[in-house]
């Protein structure tokens, strides 16, 4: 058996063992070095935490254990394509790959739709939903213009 397969298989297994704990159906893996270093099941139910996503609890668990923002040269098998969230938060974790099985569209079909958010994401903030509204940007802008000026900062 290919180690791709047995990776996407163990993030599969989990996303059904979690509907057995009253959980939502989605797992995953991070791969590092051909070995599974962390795993994540979706808990937003069990912990009300909208953010306790599968693919998160385990980019979370990842960085705990290698002790580092920066999952680079780390690959993440995911049941399901990501949500906006997670894949924001595997770009922010600069993860090399993703797997996954099934797609948005999937998700779709069985209520767990997100495109709305992707479609939200396009708008201009004032065209969005979620009514948004910029406040004391003169004060806020000293945060960055500290940042930007600090030398011995830690990128990310």
């Amino acid at each position: 058996m290919d180690l791709g397969e047995k990776f996407m298989r163990k993030a599969i297994a989990l996303s059904i063992k979690n509907i057995q704990k009253r959980g939502g159906p989605f797992g995953a893996v991070i791969v590092k070095n051909n070995k599974i270093i962390a795993y994540g099941t979706n808990h937003v139910t069990a912990h009300n935490d909208p953010t306790a996503h599968a693919e998160v609890i385990a980019i979370r668990k990842a960085c705990h254990k290698l002790g580092t923002f920066d999952l680079s040269d780390c690959q993440i098998y995911s049941s399901c394509e990501p949500c906006p969230m997670c894949l924001g938060a595997i770009y922010w974790a600069h993860i090399d790959r993703l797997f996954y099985g099934n797609t948005k569209a999937d998700a779709r079909n069985i209520d767990f739709d997100d495109s709305f958010i992707y479609d939200e994401i396009a708008l201009p903030p004032e065209n969005r939903k979620l009514k948004s509204t910029q406040m004391l940007a003169e004060e806020a802008i000293l945060a960055f213009r500290i940042w930007s000026e600090t030398l011995d900062k830690t990128k990310y």
